[in-house]
This record gives C-alpha cells, structure tokens and sequence, in this order.
C-alpha cells in the first residue's frame, strides 16, 4: 500500500509587471523618509536649491542602472525606477520641512507629489483645492493600492518604451538619465506646488471645508 505523501504547495502565481511596479510603490509609501533640513525663511529659494541637487543625483544613479546592455539592461528597470523614487521621497521630505510641513507629510501626500506628473487621473481625488487650501485626503489602504495599481500601468508603459534605449550602449544610459533628472524636476514642481498653498488634511468620508 503506497504511502500517502504531502503534496507540494503550488508556487505563488509570478506577479505581472505592472504588479511588480505597484508593489515596489506600496513598498516605499510605507515609511516617510526621515529629513534633518530645518524650516527656512525662504523655503521656496532652498526647496528649489533641493529639487536641483536631488534632479542631478537621480540622473547619475539611472544613468549608471541603465549601463548594461540588452537582456541585463532590462532586468535592472524596477530597482532603477526604486533608486530613483527613494531620491524623489527624500527630496520631497525635505521640501516639506522647508516649508514646516514635514509632520503632515503622508503617503497620500508623497504618492501625489511623486506620480501626480505622470498619473493625473489615478491622483486626481487625493488632493482637493477648497478655496486658498490645499487639502491631503487620508485614504483607506485599499484606496492607495487602487491607485498604486492604476500608476503601475503608467510606469509599465514608460519603462517599456524606455527599456528599447537600454540596447544602445552608453547613449541609451544617457537617455535614461536625462528623463529621470526631467522627471525628478516634474516631481519638485508638484511638490513646490502643494507646499506653497495652505495644506490641511481631510479624512476619509469628511465633507470638504468650505
């Protein structure tokens, strides 16, 4: 009589692009970046001085992410868009301290600043203008993934079409650190944006101020 033997747990179903994507979104929303940039009487003069550094450091670690050629070139996409949004977190950290908003800052807040350039319709409703404010929705964690999910189509789509220049040696690196340093600006402008008005919070199911 044959022995009945445990069978092996399926191996978990391997998760789509765009997942990968979404997850290493929710991955990095998880903790606020840290700052030690104290509040400035010109925040708007020392936030752009940030944005500048932070541009220029995101363009040289995608630029040297996307070195390698071909096949390899492509398996560095993810952690390169990774580095680059860990440098776009903290810049907006500081940003936010320069203006004495720092402690407001939520996941809400930061998924806004960082793909609201990219993803306007998935980041439409996390943000509110009442008037001179600008009021931050806390959302359910649902709701965040729901919009994680919708900016990983978008970010999927882009890396694709930049994933082509990573076949070009050394100009196809360029290229890449060329649109990171573009897309870290785009980010600071939201941010510089969000950061000059008057920002409050607005919970879940709460009727907008008037």
């Amino acid at each position: 009589m044959a022995e009945n033997t445990p069978e092996k747990p399926a191996p978990p179903p391997e998760l789509s692009p765009v997942n990968r994507v979404a997850e290493a979104i929710l991955d990095f929303l998880g903790q606020i970046p840290e700052t030690d940039e104290p509040e400035s009487i010109d925040p708007v003069h020392k936030a752009r001085r940030i944005a500048n550094a932070a541009a220029n450091r995101a363009g040289m670690a995608a630029a040297t992410l996307a070195l390698p050629p071909g096949p390899i070139g492509w398996l560095t996409i993810v952690p390169e868009l990774v580095t680059v949004w860990r440098i776009q977190a903290g810049m907006v950290a500081d940003m936010a301290a320069v203006f004495g908003r720092h402690s407001a800052l939520s996941r809400e807040a930061m998924l806004y600043c960082l793909f609201r350039h990219m993803a306007a319709q998935a980041t439409r409703d996390l943000v509110v203008r009442v008037g001179e404010r600008m009021l931050v929705r806390r959302v359910s964690t649902r709701t965040v993934q729901g919009v994680a999910q919708k900016v990983g189509v978008r970010v999927t789509q882009r890396a694709i079409s930049k994933g082509v220049s990573r076949w070009i040696p050394l100009a196809g690196a360029l290229g890449v650190g060329a649109y990171a340093w573009y897309d870290t600006r785009q980010v600071a402008a939201t941010s510089l944006a969000l950061f000059e008005q008057e920002t409050g919070i607005l919970e879940e199911g709460e009727e907008r101020l008037p």
